[in-house]
């Protein structure tokens, strides 16, 4: 903002034939300011605040109410430091530098000033360390060890708040609350839900939702951990656990496919809780509330141990019976009657051993849950089917076209991505599809499908905007491929992104305009690995030999797979085709293995294992392996190194970890589309996931998680706990 104010002064005032290379030094100049840091020379930004130039200096500054994602609220006062030749102590979170700036940090003036507002503080706070969740990783009671006084002049009675019920995840004792607003900044601007609000003035100032209401948000989880005090604090988690007591593990989320970074809090062979993990280019600094507090469902209905189907009821197995039994009826099936279908949880390393296995016995039926049409460039061009801008990208947009999809929650995390570059750069978003909250404005352009067409074409009023954007993305819903029309959508997508890049005025010619937002943590692994998205083929061609690898999501039922079928599953929990398989490997979760995942945008990650799996359940790759073993086949590979240099043969980039491998061709997938004729439903283009209550259960882990079961009834106030 101030080298383009500077830019346009220099053209205001000085004379109109002035040099570009003068204007530009000016900027230069402008750039950067010298201030002293306790008697240290720094060069900060023009435009930053001291409190800023001192953590530039290794300088620690208290502070509750500041924080990096969050505008400056400067109502905590902790961050006061002394600025030579001032009268008084400012606030450095919200003091601009100025040049020549002499700050002290250290000072005596300082030090009284902090300690002053700690015994503020800590006039009305309760005495309850010892119960409170917050104990070994709360801001207060570091900030007054290190910056408080050991004495306190205030003899009056403590003021006492009523405590808030806003719903099943976030528990509140407000008594704590020091009214730094960070919880009401968030609701109002990363969730875009401005349900928190303060009422009062002085001491009778409270923070709650007014109306006793729930906090609907699907980042409301994420409160928890801005709260510099023990206010606001985990309802799941409440006195289980101390930090000091649990061992850390990074990992990463699959309860979507954004790929989230998160740690895997776990003590005694159990998942504590989850927290977010740093990553700027997925998450930033916040995760979901189905990827914070499902964790509970790892534990429940899970499988544990092999079952063989005895006169029509499973009955637990050893392990070479399983396998044996397994065995036996890959052997005596033909080849193009085998089958597998992948589910959201499959890792990379399981996709591919059991590619191995399946083309070992002639069989090239690999399959996975969701659909994505094979018409046109299908999955063969990777281009056709990633985020192709990435998360991080979507800040970039100047224009963003959703398709059929409802990102806040199919992806949280993108949508957090895009309400960011509508608050802070103001993008200007359309939507076709279902209307929905996605907690930013966008300009409505209907709900079917056929609109696609004219915008492609050029004869909706939407494609001006799109051919005069400079980085245009078009982000399309994966569920929308599911559909009988799913390949005419694919194509009219595909023709208008060419459209944009061949015609339009993009200012980077790399600049990438299609998106495909999956829902599926598997599903671009799968894809890369060769699978073929869709399970219409079996269906109309039931196999006798059918391997499930947690394929809960409800395409595969025993009446269309027949009684002939044979289902041998491997997976997690006992959902929805278990029940109906003939023979049962219990596998291993994404907290308990270490395995591979592939994003949306392509990014390949590694999860690690926090705790062991229980019981007799083992690695997916590993059953796998030891099948094909007594099926009489050799795989070359034993252990997981081995495992990871089969996978990089397969595809390489899901072995390049954090790496983005960038997808080209769009060109060729366009051409392509051509040939396949745009026949579009009338139906409206409506996902899945409308309100905040189907958000909470998707998928076999969360559907047998009691918290989310909470969450959904909460949503549709049908729980007792909520008014």
């Amino acid at each position: 903002m101030l080298r383009a104010s500077v830019s346009q002064l220099s053209r205001a005032v000085w004379p109109h034939n002035i040099s570009k290379a003068s204007i530009s030094l000016c900027n230069r100049i402008c750039d950067n300011v010298e201030v002293f840091v306790d008697g240290n020379p720094i060069e900060v930004s023009q435009g930053s605040t001291v409190l800023q130039a001192c953590e530039l200096a290794g300088v620690q500054i208290p502070r509750f109410c500041f924080h990096d994602r969050l505008s400056v609220a400067g109502n905590c006062r902790m961050c006061l430091v002394e600025l030579e030749k001032a009268p008084k102590p400012i606030a450095s979170c919200a003091y601009p530098v100025m040049k020549g700036m002499k700050i002290l940090t250290d000072s005596e003036k300082s030090k009284k000033a902090r300690e002053g507002v700690m015994e503020f503080l800590l006039a009305n706070h309760p005495l309850d360390c010892p119960i409170c969740d917050q104990g070994g990783e709360c801001d207060l009671q570091d900030q007054s060890m290190m910056f408080g006084s050991d004495r306190s002049r205030f003899k009056e009675t403590k003021r006492a708040v009523e405590d808030k019920n806003i719903g099943p995840l976030i528990k509140t004792i407000m008594t704590r609350c020091i009214q730094c607003t960070r919880c009401v900044r968030f609701g109002d601007e990363i969730a875009g839900v401005p349900d928190l609000g303060t009422t009062g003035r002085g001491n009778d100032m409270q923070i709650g939702t007014y109306v006793e209401k729930m906090f609907r948000s699907e980042l409301s989880g994420n409160v928890i951990d801005i709260c510099p005090v023990g206010a606001l604090t985990s309802k799941p988690y409440a006195f289980t656990a101390r930090p000091w007591e649990t061992r850390k593990t990074q990992s990463v989320d699959v309860m979507d496919a954004v790929g989230s970074n998160i740690v895997v809090s776990n003590r005694t062979g159990e998942v504590m809780r989850i927290l977010p993990r740093l990553n700027e280019d997925i998450n930033e600094e916040w995760i979901s509330d189905k990827t914070r507090f499902a964790y509970d469902g790892l534990k429940r209905q899970r499988l544990t141990q092999p079952m063989i189907k005895e006169g029509g009821r499973l009955k637990a197995a050893a392990w070479e019976d399983a396998l044996l039994a397994v065995a036996e009826k890959l052997n005596s099936t033909k080849p193009e009657d085998i089958a597998a279908v992948a589910g959201g949880f499959a890792d990379a390393e399981t996709l591919v051993a059991m590619k191995d296995l399946l083309n070992r016995v002639g069989s090239e039926r690999l399959h996975t849950e969701e659909i994505f049409p094979m018409d046109g460039p299908g999955t063969d061009i990777r281009s056709s089917y990633l985020l192709n801008t990435g998360i991080a990208g979507i800040e970039e947009a100047d224009l963003i076209l959703l398709v059929g999809t409802n990102p806040r929650f199919e992806a949280p995390m993108v949508n957090a991505r895009i309400r960011k570059a509508w608050v802070h750069n103001e993008v200007d978003i359309a939507l076709l599809g279902s209307k929905v909250d996605l907690t930013y404005t966008y300009d409505h352009l209907g709900d079917t499908a056929s609109i696609l067409k004219e915008i492609s074409e050029g004869k909706h009023p939407f494609s001006k905007k799109l051919q005069a954007a400079k980085r245009p993305m078009i982000i399309l819903g994966a569920e929308m491929l599911g559909r009988a029309d799913g390949a005419a959508i694919h194509a009219s997508v595909l023709e208008t992104a060419q459209n944009v890049r061949s015609q339009g005025k993009l200012d980077d010619p790399n600049w990438r305009t299609l998106n495909i937002l999956h829902r599926m943590a598997s599903q671009v692994g799968a894809l890369d690995a060769g699978y073929r998205a869709g399970v219409d083929d079996i269906i109309k061609n039931p196999p006798k030999l059918i391997f499930v690898i947690g394929a809960d999501d409800g395409a595969l039922t025993r009446k269309r797979l027949t009684d002939k079928c044979s289902v041998v599953y491997i997976g997690t929990h006992g959902d929805h085709v278990a029940p109906f398989s003939d023979i049962i490997l219990p596998g291993a979760a994404y907290t308990e293995k270490t395995a591979t995942y592939v994003s949306t945008e392509g990014r390949a990650q590694q999860c690690f294992p926090a705790v062991s799996p229980p019981g007799m359940a083992r690695e997916d790759w590993m059953i796998i392996r030891a099948l094909s073993e007594v099926a009489g086949f050799n795989f070359d590979y034993d252990t997981l190194e081995e495992m990871r240099d089969r996978v990089a043969e397969i595809s390489p980039n899901l072995t390049r970890y954090d790496v983005i491998e960038p997808a080209n061709f769009f060109a060729q997938a366009a051409e392509l589309s051509k040939f396949i004729e745009a026949r579009f439903s009338n139906s409206p283009l409506k996902p899945n996931m409308i309100e905040l209550s189907d958000f909470y259960m998707t998928d076999s882990i969360s559907r047998a998680s009691q918290t989310m079961a909470k969450c959904v009834k909460a949503a549709k106030g049908l729980s007792s706990e909520m008014p």
